[in-house]
């Protein structure tokens, strides 16, 4: 049975790192909201979603966006790094199900990325934060476009944040240990399952799972 498998962007497609936690701190240290010293004050907005985590550290979202428009608009696609190991793994999975991408990332730097690699193709649908800055609705909105049940809905993710979002939305959480969140901090979320390479989560993708677990958590 066909499952559709929604895939994060940056961390788990794209290495992009050192360039989204630039263009943050700049865009931070620019509204004099300096929060972000260490890569691991970066990386702890990613807790949870990242929007909600900047507004809990005392971040006005509505002037965040303004003064990051320009900034994150200046990074180039051509600035992210594939993570080719995954391809192979996209393409078999193409064959018989739905891959869609659900990222905080704009859904034009995606599409452009994605074409350069040459990979545009494996994906059904893009979802970037024009369409949302809540994964979550994300996820229930892909859920709605291809009519498929939650018990056949994975979403793959690199931040314990991915996690959170995909169990609020009721489907499985996947996670993978080459991102921007370390083994230990995706382990401490307790995601359905954790891929170290991208053999594991093919050959956990291509089994049929029981819902078991996925609802009241």
């Amino acid at each position: 049975m066909a499952k559709l498998l929604l895939f994060d962007f940056d961390g788990v497609i794209v290495d992009s790192l050192p360039v989204y936690e630039r263009a943050v701190k700049t865009s931070l240290d620019q509204m004099g909201v300096p929060i972000v010293q260490t890569r691991e004050d970066f990386l702890d907005l990613f807790e949870d979603n990242f929007y909600e985590g900047i507004v809990k550290k005392g971040v006005d979202l509505k002037e965040f966006i303004q003064v990051s428009r320009n900034i994150l608009g200046d990074i180039h696609y051509e600035e992210l790094e594939p993570n080719r190991f995954l391809f192979p793994v996209l393409e078999a999975l193409n064959r018989d199900h739905f891959l869609v991408i659900i990222s905080s990332n704009s859904s034009g730097i995606i599409r452009k990325a994605l074409s350069k690699y040459g990979v545009e193709g494996y994906f059904q649908e893009i979802l970037g934060s024009d369409a949302s800055y809540s994964k979550e609705e994300k996820i229930r909105l892909a859920m709605y476009l291809f009519g498929i049940a939650q018990k056949q809905i994975y979403y793959i993710g690199d931040t314990a944040g991915d996690i959170r979002e995909a169990r609020n939305a009721g489907v499985h959480a996947v996670a993978v240990t080459w991102g921007w969140h370390s083994r230990e901090r995706i382990t401490a979320v307790a995601p359905d399952f954790i891929a170290d390479r991208p053999e594991d989560l093919l050959s956990y993708l291509e089994k049929e799972h029981e819902p078991a677990g996925l609802y009241g958590r």
